[in-house]
């Protein structure tokens, strides 16, 4: 099958999957067509029951799908600096503290505590799995991806500094879950040993410099876009930077992910105020949101998909049912103590850490940082992979399905301010 194909495939999945959403279900469109999907492939499972050709050949189609490839080093750069775009600078500066605690200081708070009670809970259901294997799946459930949820405070009028807050965090939040990720899959293949130090300059080096490169992949850009009047070549300009500073950040060793969201921040500010005419400006915005809707769709579709390619057991699906708890517990964890941090110094937001820690959703990023773990090391099978593979998924599909449901409700709830205090009449009195 060709990769014209696939591509047919899948888009085809996700028109039709986001039209019976549209007009059936009217979730919103990340929860809905990973709900459809994976009633889909569900539905193909149990079909392979009576039909054994049905269940392998759908199987057999996702496996072909490189995810990892396709989300890490395809559609995240673009995904990144697209959502980036409408994140006002002013409003993140003033949220920063928040921001950079939660993306540096909760990201690695949440590693930890996932890996160390991981560890515990796979020892107790009998499942031998090392701690750096442990603390690898903490890395990669950290991020959060919080594309239902802020649709959903949008549409509740959650306050600007709380959407600025949970949006902030999810964008540099990716880019540095990546980097912790790879410095702990680096000492998992044998590249380097585990030592402090090394992990930290690796961090350095690839967080810092990405940032830099997207500011100079961003400023690079930014006078070309300024030295002409031309929409059509100036989004082929912003295409050129996220498709070309992506790999070009990789090939280089920097976070391609923290270069695009501090590519698309200047671009989306100081661009948008200095080098466009409100015609490019018009363009540009709607095609980067075009942009976006497309590959999320195919995104969710995919990431319903691969309960085809996980391989389940009794065993393995109780340790990622016992895993849901730790992530929930991790999260609330590592956003609690920033904001513990800042009530010293700051007013913080009614309800901020809970819903901090209901509306941190995980979503394909965790799964396809779990896909990058080798089969094998040294010729010998890493047999961690398959069981971080089911905790991931199980943890990534409740995430999506049962919180991105419930936030809604939970945040209007979290988000009304207090009533009065109720006093008391004596009979015969007027209220």
């Amino acid at each position: 099958m060709t990769l014209t194909d696939f591509v047919a495939i899948l888009l085809v999945l996700a028109a039709g999957f986001s039209y019976l959403n549209h007009r059936l279900l009217r979730l919103p469109t990340a929860i809905g067509l990973m709900a459809l999907t994976l009633l889909a492939s569900l539905a193909a499972i149990a079909a392979g029951l009576v039909f054994p050709v049905i269940e392998y050949q759908a199987a057999a189609f996702v496996r072909q799908i490189d995810f990892n490839r396709a989300v890490l080093d395809g559609m995240l750069g673009f995904l990144l600096f697209a959502g980036s775009l409408h994140v006002d600078l002013g409003d993140l500066m003033r949220q920063r503290a928040p921001v950079l605690l939660l993306a540096t200081v909760g990201v690695a708070v949440s590693t930890v505590i996932v890996g160390g009670l991981t560890w515990l809970v796979l020892a107790w259901v009998n499942v031998p799995v090392s701690p750096i294997h442990c603390l690898l799946f903490g890395a990669l459930i950290s991020p959060t991806d919080p594309i239902a949820v802020l649709a959903l405070l949008q549409r509740l009028g959650a306050p600007k500094a709380l959407e600025v807050t949970i949006a902030g965090e999810s964008l540099f939040n990716d880019g540095v879950g990546v980097v912790v990720f790879l410095g702990l899959l680096g000492i998992v293949s044998g590249e380097h040993g585990f030592a402090v130090g090394r992990l930290a300059t690796i961090f350095l080096r690839e967080a810092v410099g990405g940032a830099a490169f997207g500011l100079a992949a961003g400023y690079l850009t930014y006078r070309l876009i300024k030295s002409v009047d031309n929409y059509k070549l100036e989004i082929l300009l912003s295409l050129a930077l996220v498709a070309g500073g992506y790999g070009l950040a990789h090939a280089l060793g920097l976070s391609g992910p923290i270069a695009m969201v501090v590519a698309g921040l200047l671009i989306g500010n100081h661009g948008r105020l200095f080098a466009m005419s409100p015609i490019t400006v018009q363009h540009l915005y709607l095609f980067w949101d075009l942009v976006d809707e497309v590959l999320n769709a195919i995104l969710f579709v995919l990431l319903g998909l691969e309960v085809l390619a996980v391989t389940f057991t009794g065993t393995y699906l109780t340790a990622g049912l016992l895993a849901i708890p730790v992530v929930l517990l991790a999260r609330l964890a590592s956003a609690g103590l920033p904001v513990l941090l800042l009530r010293r110094h700051r007013p913080v937001e009614r309800g901020m850490v809970r819903i901090l820690t209901w509306g941190g959703l995980r979503g394909a990023l965790s799964v396809a940082m779990a896909l990058a773990l080798p089969r094998e090391v040294a010729g010998a099978p890493v047999l961690e992979r398959d069981v971080i593979l089911v905790l991931t998924y199980v943890v990534v599909v409740f995430s999506i399905l049962v919180q991105g449901l419930t936030v809604g409700p939970l945040a209007r709830r979290w988000l009304a301010p207090a009533g009065p205090p109720e006093t008391k009449t004596s009979p015969g009195s007027s209220p």
